[in-house]
Formats: C-alpha cells, sequence, structure tokens
C-alpha cells in the first residue's frame, strides 16, 4: 500500500456514562468490552451527532434510559478485525468520547451484547478490559473530568 495513501475510516461516537463513582462498560457484539455509542449511518452525515448518540443509545440500552449529555471530551482512534460477508476486514475507527450522566431507566441489552458492568471510576483498570484505541482514550483522566 502506497504509505501516502489517504485511509479511511469509520466515524463514532461514545459516551462516558456514570452513575454516580462509576462508570457503564458493556460486552459488545464483537466480544469485547465497550462504551454504549457506535458508528454514523450513511443517511445520518447532516443530523447531529447528539441523534446519533440518542439512537445508540435506544438499541444497546434500551428506550427507558435516561441521561444528561454532556461534552466531548476526548478523540480516539481503533482499528480491529471484523468478520465480513466476503471474508475479514480490518475496519477503523475515529471516535469522539462524550461525558453523560445516568439519570435512570432499565437498561435491556440487545441479545449481541452479553454483560455490562458499572465499574468504579477511582479504581478501574481499563486496561483489562480494553485494548487497541479504546485503552488509549482512557489517557484524559474523567474521573476528575
Amino acid at each position: 500500500m502506497n504509505k501516502k495513501a489517504k485511509d479511511l475510516y469509520y466515524v463514532a461516537v461514545k459516551l462516558f456514562l456514570k452513575r454516580g463513582r462509576s462508570l457503564f462498560i458493556f460486552q459488545d457484539g464483537f466480544g469485547k468490552w465497550d462504551l454504549p455509542g457506535g458508528r454514523i449511518r450513511y443517511e445520518e452525515f447532516r443530523k447531529p451527532l447528539e441523534s446519533v448518540i440518542k439512537r445508540k443509545l435506544k438499541e444497546e440500552l434500551g428506550t427507558s434510559i435516561k441521561y444528561q449529555l454532556g461534552k466531548p471530551f476526548v478523540f480516539m482512534r481503533h482499528e480491529r478485525k471484523e468478520v465480513m460477508p466476503h471474508g475479514p476486514k480490518t475496519a477503523r475507527i475515529f471516535a469522539i468520547g462524550y461525558h453523560a450522566q445516568f439519570l435512570g431507566g432499565e437498561i435491556r441489552l440487545p441479545a449481541h451484547h452479553t454483560k455490562y458492568e458499572w465499574v468504579p471510576i477511582k479504581t478501574f483498570k481499563p486496561e483489562k478490559y480494553f485494548e487497541s484505541g479504546w485503552l488509549d482514550g482512557w489517557c484524559k483522566d474523567i474521573s476528575r473530568s
């Protein structure tokens, strides 16, 4: 590959969803730990990112979730292998991480998300759960943000 060639990325929004002194994490459809949020769809190109976040939270956490969206505070790049109908592919993702406060509602994970945890922010060890660019996103100290 030409080293001067431009790269293509998916763009995603992720939430650092806090409840008191805990942070929400869950396992995604690839069996990896993740934060709520995800990629922007083709038809959402001109929509506000807040509407993408709203859609993703409904899909991933259920329709009764209430939250207060904060400001974006971290930018992450992540790379992972994904299985596609025509074979494995490397997906590169550029993500914007937002602060968010959980206000209530019942969390209902879809079938492809296997479990979730509220982890204590002060003592959480992200390297035990996250990898690649998602781990790099933890460079900001979210406990003080």
